[in-house]
């Protein structure tokens, strides 16, 4: 086994003692009696089937309960749907302006008269695909999903597998989908984990189609609907997400809210009635913008280390993480934070820009609260026969 060079740093509350260039240090406040106690118990849903909060910035789940048993997801199933929408318009296959047909199928299947939420489109007429996910997303309207799901991908079943190979790509390991609204249906089964990665990659990967989301009301003809998430009423820091309800699911609300910063996802799962999902959702939110916050440690292709280099044309490598390392800590905390860096004790050229070199691990009163691959900012090639054969006799004369 290969030796290898551990380093050891602690963090100060500017950044990292090993970062390359720290943030000016911010101004000292008093800290808090509860600084220095332990964290409260998250405020748990008494009556859901699962409930989970999670930080978005670094997708740390902060606290949850049953986070991975298998619920179904009710109408917050249409997240997926738009997910699936946004990344085909994103890749050319659809467009915004695109005509919808609100089918004969859809509106017998998901339209007023089926007992669910409708959206109110017409039969057998078309409206802009936008405005017909619009329908979608703040009336919660079956109708809307179904039509949508027939004009990009010809009928239900052939979205659904596009749904669940988009699930996978999320990183969604318990989910399957087999429609496009959230009914039930044998087999439509996923996680309050694998919703909140769903919600944190809509609003990462597709802003804009998260933003319907916090529309309040929408009118549809003669028809105007209030979007049934409680919390956009609230709580104006509440930006999202959806709202579901069967009588096999019960209620259940994924909900976003951003303060400052700092951006936070619940999921509630299976409770007992419209207003108790709102309120237990708000109790999440509060409890985590309170004892928690979120940090960046380090940026992107930034040099963290600069480690020595064998036979290779240069004699150092820069190394650093590929994308922001973020971590989620109680508040009070960030300066207790300590960072190791594990790069092996000899590295040899050649060495690939973006080659994975080693790992930074950072620890909070000894227990792990995140991690990141270390690569190679730079490609180092090999040197020459004769500075290669001299580091040959060096490498072996340290070594005895």
């Amino acid at each position: 086994m290969r030796s290898r060079l551990l380093l050891v740093v602690a963090l100060a509350t500017a950044g990292l003692a090993f970062a390359q260039t720290p943030a000016p240090a911010p101004v000292a406040k008093p800290a808090a009696l509860s600084d220095n106690l332990p964290i409260p118990d998250a405020p748990a849903p008494a009556t859901s089937k699962a409930w989970l909060i999670m930080d978005f910035a670094t997708g740390q789940v902060l606290a949850g309960e049953n986070v991975d048993t298998p619920v179904e997801p009710a109408s917050i199933t249409k997240v997926m749907t738009s997910y699936v929408i946004a990344a085909e318009m994103a890749a050319g296959k659809v467009k915004g302006t695109d005509q919808v047909m609100m089918s004969e199928n859809a509106w017998r299947s998901g339209g007023a008269g089926t007992d669910g939420s409708y959206s109110g489109f017409e039969v057998n007429k078309t409206a802009p695909l936008v405005d017909m996910e619009k329908g979608m997303v703040v009336q919660s309207g079956n109708d809307a999903a179904i039509a949508l799901a027939e004009h990009v991908a010809g009928s239900e079943q052939a979205f659904a597998q596009l749904m669940n190979a988009y699930a996978a790509k999320i990183g969604m390991k318990a989910s399957h989908f087999v429609n496009p609204h959230g009914l039930s249906a044998e087999g439509h089964m996923t996680t309050a984990h694998d919703l909140a990665l769903l919600g944190r990659a809509l609003i990462r990967d597709f802003p804009e189609a998260y933003s319907y989301n916090k529309i309040k009301e929408l009118t549809v003809g003669p028809i105007t609907q209030p979007n049934r998430n409680l919390l956009l009423w609230r709580d104006a820091s509440v930006d999202g997400i959806k709202t579901g309800h069967t009588s096999s699911a019960g209620y259940c609300l994924m909900a976003s809210a951003k303060r400052g910063d700092q951006r936070l996802i619940t999921v509630v799962m299976g409770d007992t009635s419209e207003n108790q999902r709102a309120v237990d959702s708000q109790a999440l939110l509060n409890w985590g913008f309170r004892f928690y916050e979120s940090h960046q440690l380090y940026e992107a292709n930034k040099p963290l280390a600069q480690p020595k280099v064998w036979k290779g044309a240069l004699n150092q490598v820069a190394v650093g993480v590929s994308q922001p390392l973020l971590v989620s800590t109680p508040r009070g905390k960030y300066d207790r934070l300590k960072a190791t860096m594990d790069l092996p004790q000899s590295l040899e050229a050649p060495i690939a820009k973006g080659q994975k070199l080693g790992t930074v691990k950072v620890t909070l009163d000894g227990k792990e609260v995140a991690s990141a691959p270390l690569v190679a900012l730079q490609a180092v090639e090999q040197a020459g026969f004769f500075k290669r054969l001299w580091h040959s006799l060096l490498m072996w004369w340290e070594s005895v």
